[in-house]
């Protein structure tokens, strides 16, 4: 899904890993446990995520504070240090001020589904 966002400015936590073979089932339990819990934070927009060898999870923030506030929870901060001890062979966190966004989003006001095919 993609996420939706308010107006800009808000802010980017772009975070870029190659996983390990490890741990799979615990990995993505953890994962599923940040998500949710990151939505419960307070000036959490929404989050993107998508893994195919690189794994790319794009979450919004509101603020700065509200990213350092994220990166300090306790429960969190487990599940970093279970990344680093074996998760992730690699990784990388970048933090960015969106300043602008524009996209698409497909309507019935639009004709025909761009994935629908002619059967003629």
């Amino acid at each position: 899904m993609i996420a939706k966002t308010p107006e800009p400015p808000y802010y980017a936590v772009i975070f870029t890993s190659i996983r390990t073979e490890r741990d799979r089932e615990a990995y993505y339990a953890a994962s599923d446990r940040m998500v949710e819990l990151a939505q419960d934070q307070p000036g959490f927009l929404g989050v993107e995520s998508a893994r195919d060898g690189l794994g790319v999870t794009v979450s919004y923030w509101s603020s700065l504070d509200a990213i350092a506030a994220w990166k300090r929870h306790a429960e969190h901060v487990a599940v970093q240090a279970n990344g680093r001890r074996g998760w992730y062979a690699a990784f990388k966190t970048r933090i960015a001020r969106v300043e602008r966004d524009y996209g698409f989003e497909w309507s019935e006001e639009d004709g025909p589904s761009p994935s629908s095919t002619d059967a003629a």
